[in-house]
Protein backbone atom coordinates (compact mmCIF):
# COMPACT_ATOMS: atom_id res chain seq x y z
CA UNK A 1 0.00 0.00 0.00
CA UNK A 2 1.43 3.09 -1.05
CA UNK A 3 0.16 6.85 -0.01
CA UNK A 4 0.45 10.13 -1.87
CA UNK A 5 0.91 13.42 -0.06
CA UNK A 6 -0.52 16.61 -2.02
CA UNK A 7 0.97 19.40 -1.07
CA UNK A 8 -1.38 22.50 -1.22
CA UNK A 9 2.03 25.33 -0.70
CA UNK A 10 0.86 26.67 -4.51
CA UNK A 11 -2.75 27.74 -3.10
CA UNK A 12 -2.31 28.27 0.16
CA UNK A 13 -0.47 31.27 1.75
CA UNK A 14 2.73 30.35 3.09
CA UNK A 15 2.90 31.23 6.90
CA UNK A 16 5.83 33.64 6.34
CA UNK A 17 3.96 36.15 4.03
CA UNK A 18 2.03 36.75 1.12
CA UNK A 19 3.60 35.94 -2.35
CA UNK A 20 3.41 39.30 -3.93
CA UNK A 21 2.90 37.44 -7.38
CA UNK A 22 0.08 35.25 -6.61
CA UNK A 23 -1.32 38.80 -5.10
CA UNK A 24 -0.93 40.11 -8.87
CA UNK A 25 -2.36 37.07 -10.67
CA UNK A 26 -5.51 37.01 -8.97
CA UNK A 27 -5.41 40.98 -9.19
CA UNK A 28 -4.93 40.29 -12.99
CA UNK A 29 -7.84 37.78 -13.19
CA UNK A 30 -10.25 39.55 -10.42
CA UNK A 31 -9.72 42.90 -12.71
CA UNK A 32 -10.21 41.07 -16.16
CA UNK A 33 -13.73 39.18 -15.15
CA UNK A 34 -14.63 41.91 -13.05
CA UNK A 35 -14.26 44.77 -16.59
CA UNK A 36 -16.24 42.39 -18.29
CA UNK A 37 -19.12 42.43 -15.81
CA UNK A 38 -18.98 45.92 -15.01
CA UNK A 39 -18.85 46.58 -18.95
CA UNK A 40 -21.76 44.25 -19.57
CA UNK A 41 -23.97 46.06 -17.13
CA UNK A 42 -23.36 49.02 -18.53
CA UNK A 43 -23.99 47.94 -21.99
CA UNK A 44 -27.06 46.42 -20.92
CA UNK A 45 -28.28 49.40 -19.39
CA UNK A 46 -26.91 51.70 -22.30
CA UNK A 47 -29.85 49.31 -24.06
CA UNK A 48 -32.35 49.67 -21.86
CA UNK A 49 -32.03 53.48 -21.87
CA UNK A 50 -30.39 54.56 -18.92
CA UNK A 51 -28.25 57.77 -19.67
CA UNK A 52 -24.92 57.08 -17.37
CA UNK A 53 -24.80 60.12 -17.51
CA UNK A 54 -23.04 62.84 -14.38
CA UNK A 55 -23.89 66.26 -15.06
CA UNK A 56 -25.17 65.93 -18.37
CA UNK A 57 -22.22 63.69 -19.52
CA UNK A 58 -22.24 60.11 -20.44
CA UNK A 59 -19.92 57.41 -19.21
CA UNK A 60 -18.28 55.53 -21.97
CA UNK A 61 -18.57 51.32 -21.35
CA UNK A 62 -15.17 51.17 -21.85
CA UNK A 63 -14.70 53.88 -18.56
CA UNK A 64 -16.35 50.86 -16.50
CA UNK A 65 -13.48 48.68 -17.50
CA UNK A 66 -10.82 50.96 -16.93
CA UNK A 67 -12.25 52.24 -13.34
CA UNK A 68 -12.55 48.48 -12.37
CA UNK A 69 -9.13 47.76 -13.66
CA UNK A 70 -7.80 50.89 -11.50
CA UNK A 71 -9.69 49.04 -8.86
CA UNK A 72 -7.96 45.61 -9.01
CA UNK A 73 -4.68 47.47 -9.01
CA UNK A 74 -5.66 49.02 -5.95
CA UNK A 75 -7.12 45.94 -4.49
CA UNK A 76 -3.62 44.23 -4.82
CA UNK A 77 -2.10 47.12 -3.10
CA UNK A 78 -4.14 47.27 -0.53
CA UNK A 79 -3.87 42.98 -0.32
CA UNK A 80 0.07 43.95 -0.13
CA UNK A 81 0.10 46.21 2.21
CA UNK A 82 -2.61 44.57 5.18
CA UNK A 83 -1.06 40.99 4.83
CA UNK A 84 -3.99 39.73 6.39
CA UNK A 85 -7.60 38.42 5.02
CA UNK A 86 -9.78 39.44 7.68
CA UNK A 87 -8.39 42.91 7.63
CA UNK A 88 -8.22 43.33 4.25
CA UNK A 89 -11.86 42.64 3.78
CA UNK A 90 -12.72 44.60 6.53
CA UNK A 91 -11.09 47.40 4.66
CA UNK A 92 -12.17 46.40 1.02
CA UNK A 93 -15.95 46.69 2.87
CA UNK A 94 -15.45 50.17 3.77
CA UNK A 95 -13.68 51.32 0.74
CA UNK A 96 -16.68 49.50 -1.42
CA UNK A 97 -19.20 51.62 0.71
CA UNK A 98 -17.69 54.65 0.51
CA UNK A 99 -16.89 54.33 -2.93
CA UNK A 100 -20.56 54.14 -3.57
CA UNK A 101 -21.24 57.39 -2.03
CA UNK A 102 -20.73 59.32 -5.02
CA UNK A 103 -22.52 57.41 -7.93
CA UNK A 104 -25.90 57.65 -5.11
CA UNK A 105 -25.01 61.62 -4.89
CA UNK A 106 -24.00 62.41 -8.02
CA UNK A 107 -25.90 61.40 -11.16
CA UNK A 108 -29.60 63.23 -11.44
CA UNK A 109 -31.61 60.24 -12.66
CA UNK A 110 -32.45 56.93 -10.09
CA UNK A 111 -31.81 54.35 -12.81
CA UNK A 112 -28.12 55.38 -13.41
CA UNK A 113 -27.41 55.80 -9.79
CA UNK A 114 -28.60 51.61 -9.73
CA UNK A 115 -26.93 50.79 -12.26
CA UNK A 116 -23.28 52.47 -10.65
CA UNK A 117 -23.70 51.19 -7.03
CA UNK A 118 -24.54 47.27 -8.71
CA UNK A 119 -21.03 48.26 -11.21
CA UNK A 120 -19.28 49.05 -7.74
CA UNK A 121 -20.56 46.01 -5.41
CA UNK A 122 -20.18 43.84 -8.37
CA UNK A 123 -16.64 44.45 -9.22
CA UNK A 124 -15.89 44.02 -5.55
CA UNK A 125 -17.57 40.94 -5.26
CA UNK A 126 -15.39 39.66 -8.03
CA UNK A 127 -11.93 41.12 -6.83
CA UNK A 128 -12.02 41.00 -3.33
CA UNK A 129 -12.21 37.62 -2.39
CA UNK A 130 -10.11 36.09 -5.34
CA UNK A 131 -7.24 38.41 -3.01
CA UNK A 132 -8.57 37.25 -0.03
CA UNK A 133 -8.04 34.05 -0.51
CA UNK A 134 -4.39 34.27 -1.13
CA UNK A 135 -4.13 35.87 2.37
CA UNK A 136 -3.35 34.48 5.37
CA UNK A 137 -5.95 34.46 8.37
CA UNK A 138 -4.69 36.28 11.17
CA UNK A 139 -3.43 34.01 13.88
CA UNK A 140 -4.39 34.76 17.73
CA UNK A 141 -6.91 36.92 16.90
Amino acid sequence: MSTTITSVAATAPSRRGVRLGSLIKAGAIGGVLGAVATMAIAAIARAADVSLAIDGEAIPVAGFATMTLVGAVLGVVLAAVLRQRRRFVAVCAVLTAASVIPSITQPDDTATKVVLVICHLVAAAVIVPLLARRLPVASGN
